[in-house]
């Protein structure tokens, strides 16, 4: 992987980006437990991402984008298989058996598998004391977060369906984090929609033989699924890949990984203040300070991202000014 230099982009877009990040992703959680109340998790997978792939492809062939190059379509292709099938796929699989909030914590170990995979970006990362210990600051606030239902979990874990779900989750955000570095320096030149596009459809065919071997897709009864199910499908079509995915990976070309790597961290906090605020959950002092401690990483990780741009920014006028 080459280095590469982030282009610029407007101020408004990066944050509308990370709202749509941190909020719409934050809620998938719960709604793929709900789809998975009336779909079998391969069909799910298969579903929601070739009918996001297909709307996107229109959409881009609507806007005169050029869809059809091979290198473009073969990066996009592997990127999407890692990002979607594996890493998602492993959330989708284990979510019919685990709790969200064991979910939740594995996957928050993306930022550090990010750390660790961005090569092009070791002597940047190493150096910032800043940065590690915003990653693990966040990492620790997550299971502070969680810290009671851990406590829980791990009072029964212990067969060998949960630690092979934790195993398969663990492989998941490390080829989520290898997915995102290929989408990042592979194909940086590509259309953001594109590049989602074949994503999503490379996801969506990867899904469907494997469904088909393991005979979900002779079994599915669409006319027993369940309204609440198919509303939980079109958020996460709608919502968590379109608007979700397409923002992320828009993201990946335009700010480093490590900065976007914090949803990570943001989408547990706002899965827990969903359910305070809509499912009469309550919050304890512990997870009040788990989801401060959170907040304060993710701060501290932008922060550290923020004033090197405005070094670099000052140093670039100086020499202007002096040429």
């Amino acid at each position: 992987m080459n280095r590469q230099i982030e282009p610029t982009a407007s101020t408004y877009k990066v944050v509308l980006a990370f709202a749509i990040l941190y909020i719409v992703w934050g809620s998938t959680y719960f709604f793929i437990q709900r789809a998975l109340n009336g779909f079998p998790p391969l069909m799910l997978g298969c579903i929601r991402f070739l009918a996001a792939g297909i709307l996107m492809l229109i959409w881009s062939l609507l806007r005169g984008e050029n869809v059809w190059n091979v290198n473009d379509i073969k990066h996009a292709a592997l990127s999407g298989v890692l990002l979607l099938f594996v890493g998602n796929g492993a959330v989708i699989w284990v979510e019919q058996y685990m709790p969200s909030a064991m979910v939740a914590i594995v996957i928050s170990s993306s930022p550090i598998w990010f750390i660790l995979l961005d090569k092009p970006k070791w002597k940047e990362n190493f150096q910032s004391k800043a940065t590690i210990a915003g990653l693990v600051i966040g990492f620790a606030g997550v299971v502070l977060l969680f810290g009671e239902k851990i406590a829980a979990i791990f009072s029964t874990l212990g067969s060998g369906k949960e630690l092979a779900g934790m195993a398969l989750l663990i492989i998941g955000a490390i080829s989520w984090s290898g997915g995102s570095l290929i989408s990042k320096y592979k194909a940086p030149n590509i259309p953001a929609t594109v590049n989602t596009t074949w994503q999503m459809l490379a996801a969506g065919f990867a899904f469907l033989p494997i469904a088909l071997l393991h005979g979900e897709a002779s079994k599915m009864d669409f006319a027993a699924v369940t309204t609440s199910a198919w509303l939980s499908l079109l958020y996460l079509i709608f919502f968590g890949s379109i608007a979700g995915f397409s923002a992320y990976v828009w993201l990946l070309k335009v700010k480093p990984v490590t900065q976007v790597s914090t949803y990570a961290y943001v989408n547990p906090v706002v899965a827990v203040l969903l359910g305070v605020f809509f499912a009469g959950e309550r919050i304890t002092f512990i997870q009040i300070f788990g989801l401060a401690i959170i907040l304060a990483s993710v701060f501290l990780i932008n922060l550290v991202k923020y004033t090197k741009a405005k070094a670099l920014q000052k140093k670039e006028d100086r020499l202007i000014l002096s040429s």
